[in-house]
């Protein structure tokens, strides 16, 4: 089947982190013989399971899942290679009958796929790196984060004030091109695969979302978090991977190298800030998209609300 002769039909389950998007892909999927494809950039890794949130085994008997645990956790991956393996997922699971469900809070990994955003290779300069680390060093990576965020609040808004790696990349190629790396995207406008779509937001009040994620927090660590990242360091990954700039893996890795005050409780509570925050980022993230539906499911009566009406948007796609 040629993909690019016409439309593959797909339904984006798209949010911040605690409002039920497994749960509602899952639904879904059931309904309409569907296949999951996660735009999630953590649950990419093998052996990052409670902190990412990742489908449990019970979960994946439900439907088939694709882009999780196949990184290994000590590798580095791109947007880029997301955007081309989500878009082979996609196309697969379309040949074999079977419906789409993009589902994560990925930002920049729905765009890549949904925008067709075209990422050009950017010059590098080993000199300026080591200086923005050192920088990071001296100043913290939220104060480097914070000078990103200055000439390029787009890429900021899509880096976690801890990822230093990725802040310092930015801003390297901010101060090489003299350009913000996010205006070095480009859109292709004949992409080599079109989609049907049915684009949805799952969100919450602010405070409801609030108290879920600190409830989320508090059940992972119950679930054995700290020693998940123990046995990561155990493996010989450290803070410096990519994996490890996750938000609550880098607080615990840090913990654990006696990095922070052994306050253990204390280390909770900053996880519990920063993944409120970053819940903020992605709002205002999708906020700034086209052609998403709003939904916000509230109770288990709304929530089953919320997955009538996509299932009957995505019978209606698959007609």
């Amino acid at each position: 089947m040629d993909t690019r002769q016409h439309e593959i039909p797909l339904v984006v389950i798209a949010g911040p982190t605690a409002t039920g998007k497994t749960e509602a892909a899952l639904a879904l999927a059931e309904a309409v013989g569907g296949e999951i494809v996660s735009a999630d950039s953590m649950q990419i890794y093998r052996d990052l399971a409670i902190g990412t949130a990742k489908p449990d085994a019970t979960e994946r008997a439900r439907a088939p899942f694709h882009l999780i645990d196949f990184i290994a956790p000590d590798a580095e991956y791109t947007v880029v290679d997301f955007q081309r393996d989500a878009r082979h997922a996609i196309a697969d699971v379309h040949e074999r009958g079977a419906l789409p469900i993009l589902s994560g809070g990925t930002g920049l990994y729905l765009r890549a796929v949904l925008g067709n955003l075209d990422f050009p290779p950017g010059p590098a300069d080993k000199t300026l790196r080591a200086e923005l680390r050192e920088e990071a060093e001296r100043i913290g990576s939220e104060g480097l984060h914070e000078r990103l965020a200055a000439v390029d609040p787009e890429a900021a808004a899509t880096i976690a004030p801890g990822d230093t790696r990725r802040i310092v990349r930015a801003l390297e190629v901010c101060t090489l091109t003299g350009e913000a790396m996010s205006a070095q995207r480009r859109v292709d406008h004949t992409p080599p695969f079109r989609y049907n779509l049915l684009k949805y937001v799952l969100t919450a009040p602010r405070e409801v979302l609030a108290g879920r994620i600190d409830n989320r927090v508090d059940r992972m660590m119950t679930a054995g978090w700290l020693d998940e990242v123990a046995a990561l360091r155990a493996q010989g990954v450290t803070a410096g991977h990519q994996s490890m700039q996750a938000i609550g893996y880098r607080h615990l890795m840090a913990y654990l190298d006696e990095q922070v005050p052994s306050d253990l409780h204390g280390v909770v509570e900053l996880i519990k800030r920063d993944t409120r925050r970053y819940a903020k980022r992605q709002m205002t993230w999708l906020r700034a998209e086209d052609g998403y539906a709003w939904l916000a499911p509230g109770d288990e009566v709304g929530r089953r609300a919320c997955v009538t009406l996509i299932r009957t948007g995505a019978s209606r796609l698959l007609q």
